[in-house]
């Protein structure tokens, strides 16, 4: 199901932030004080470009794409313990904050679990930040009957996670999931039958860039 905000330009998150920049322009205006009026309309432009809302054409086939716009910065077999319980491939896509913020459905299926955990605020870069960090995990299966696992990090500066989906519901590929504010990282697990069609360093864009097929 899509969020309500779908095809809007800026994220409403986005817009609430913005909205608190601009009362900052015109009180700082006002009250006599342009040189720090123009500095906060800097920010007031820069929080809508951080929150933007792009078009996306997600690739027809069995193919997965990328969670989040960013860089490839891990890609590790690991034993994931809590939804597969079986050995996997990670793969972890720093967004900074530079990048578009919203996260999309790597693929079409239902939401079987989703699961939130406290943690630390550690540097999103770092290869430990997927099991130490605040994270929100959605767990979905594919008509395919795959599963493939999505984990929204929190990092040193982005400290808010934010999921539109609940378990039950059907996303499509390239729908918007969620966002997280001012970058971070999203860790997406695959199980290893899946070819993997990304390596590290590979910059990747929401909903387009194939990271995956399903044979």
């Amino acid at each position: 199901m899509a969020v309500k905000w779908e095809n809007a330009l800026i994220a409403p998150e986005g817009l609430k932030i913005s909205l608190i920049f601009f009362l900052g322009v015109l009180i700082s205006f006002w009250g006599g004080y342009p040189v720090i009026s123009g500095a906060i309309f800097l920010l007031f432009l820069f929080n809508l470009f951080f929150f933007r809302n792009p078009k996306r054409k997600p690739p027809e086939g069995p193919y997965i794409v990328a969670p989040a716009d960013g860089e490839v910065i891990l890609i590790k077999e690991i034993y994931e313990d809590k939804f597969f319980k079986d050995r996997v491939n990670l793969i972890s896509i720093f967004m900074s904050i530079f990048n578009v913020h919203i996260n999309r459905a790597p693929y079409d299926g239902k939401i079987l679990d989703i699961q939130h955990f406290d943690g630390r605020f550690f540097s999103a870069n770092l290869d430990n930040a997927f099991e130490e960090n605040e994270r929100n995990f959605v767990f979905m299966e594919t008509p395919e009957g795959k599963k493939i696992l999505y984990s929204q990090v929190a990092g040193l500066i982005a400290r808010r996670i934010i999921s539109e989906i609940k378990v039950g519901e059907y996303i499509k590929k390239g729908s918007i999931v969620g966002l997280i504010c001012y970058g971070s990282r999203v860790d997406i697990f695959l199980p290893k039958e899946i070819s993997l069609k990304i390596q590290l360093k590979d910059k990747t864009k929401a909903g387009e860039t194939i990271i995956g097929v399903i044979q």
